[in-house]
């Protein structure tokens, strides 16, 4: 079978649809290039709010990948039930999360769980209730390098914040988080011009923290599009997520070559006429955050033109004699697959062509146990 039609499953009329299909082989391959990228595996912390999968987080555990990166407390579970040795959230807890925070450091004693905080008023939050539960948090600063979501701008109040947080009982501070996700320019030139902007920021900032007798800031930078640059820095720890099942959006990075390692398997459920055809993959199965026309592609119907979507359907164009009939599988890869994998609550796995079993999104939901 030719190379681009590595998707096809043979046994596909036991696998209802819409479905998530994972091909563990490409996974693996995927996750070997990205070791093969870097210096040292230690300098690796993949985000997993790209799969949210305990499976795939086993397979870079087995990999000798032993920091992670995460965005929910549900994600946060599922590492520590994993045995991630070290555990980046990358976000701020504020409200009910600190106390649940606090209990998943309590919950995974053999896991280092650090946070993110860009402002006085959590870092006194935080530092209460580790000293009210005997613990000491772990904090990187959060800075903001363009992305203008959450974080501190890397000036001088960056600076005496970071002061803050080193002589604040019972945080520790760790060093700086900078998250660039605003540069997705298909040019490598271009995102590099970019990305050197807040890495300069950043490195301005850490001389800073030096000059001030403190301990050097462990870094952490970087999602997919800016990885590269980030690879290429000394005791940089890098965070991409897409790279392990990889989508239509990022194959436009002739820098970085993964493959696709998830699709989305959809069927013809109606002909509208010669040229219309409808399948079962709305917008509850595919993330539908982009433009209409360019929310999913379609491996064996490329020329395919999306006209119209609703919650549970999908209408296509094609040219007349296109050949699909009510039943047919499609095969489609997502521009995103990060919150594409979060629409479903299982995967269908891929093995030697065929749908050999199921591997749970144990994290999608908000909450596990904690």
């Amino acid at each position: 079978m030719a190379e681009q039609e590595w998707y096809i499953i043979d046994n596909v009329d036991e696998l209802d649809s819409p479905a998530l299909a994972f091909y563990p082989d490409r996974i693996k391959g995927n996750i070997a290039k990205l070791k093969a990228s870097i210096d040292s595996v230690d300098r690796l912390r993949p985000h997993v709010k790209t799969h949210k999968s305990a499976e795939v987080t086993r397979l870079m555990i087995d990999a000798g990948i032993t920091k992670y990166k995460c965005a929910t407390i549900a994600e946060a579970e599922m590492l520590g039930a994993c045995g991630a040795v070290d555990v980046l959230l990358a976000y701020q807890p504020v409200g009910p999360k600190v106390k649940r925070y606090v209990s998943l450091v309590k919950a995974f004693p053999l896991t280092r769980f650090s946070c993110l905080v860009d402002n006085l008023s959590s870092l006194n939050e935080l530092s209460v209730s580790a000293i009210e539960s005997g613990l000491e948090i772990n904090l990187f600063l959060d800075l903001n390098i363009g992305m203008n979501r959450t974080g501190i701008l890397p000036d001088e109040r960056a600076l005496a914040l970071y002061e803050k947080m080193s002589s604040t009982e019972g945080v520790n501070a760790v060093g700086l988080h900078g998250y660039d996700g605003q540069i997705h320019d298909t040019s490598l030139s271009l995102r590099r011009e970019k990305w050197l902007v807040g890495w300069s920021a950043i490195n301005s900032l850490k001389d800073s923290i030096l000059a001030k007798g403190l301990p050097k800031p462990v870094i952490v930078g970087g999602g997919s599009p800016t990885y590269p640059f980030y690879a290429e820095q000394a005791d940089v720890e890098c965070s991409p997520g897409t790279f392990v099942l990889w989508d239509s959006g990022y194959q436009r990075f002739e820098d970085q070559k993964y493959d696709v390692a998830a699709i989305l398997v959809t069927r013809v459920i109606s002909l509208l006429n010669e040229t219309k055809l409808c399948l079962d993959l709305g917008h509850k199965s595919v993330a539908a955050e982009n433009e209409l026309t360019k929310r999913v592609s379609f491996m064996n119907a490329p020329e395919a033109k999306i006209v119209s979507q609703s919650e549970e359907h999908l209408v296509l164009e094609l040219a007349r004699g296109h050949g699909f009939k009510v039943g047919d599988v499609l095969y489609g890869v997502p521009i995103h697959i990060c919150p594409t994998v979060a629409l479903y609550d299982r995967a269908a796995t891929i093995t030697g062509r065929r749908f050999t079993g199921e591997w749970n999104i144990t994290s999608r939901n908000r909450k596990i146990n904690i």
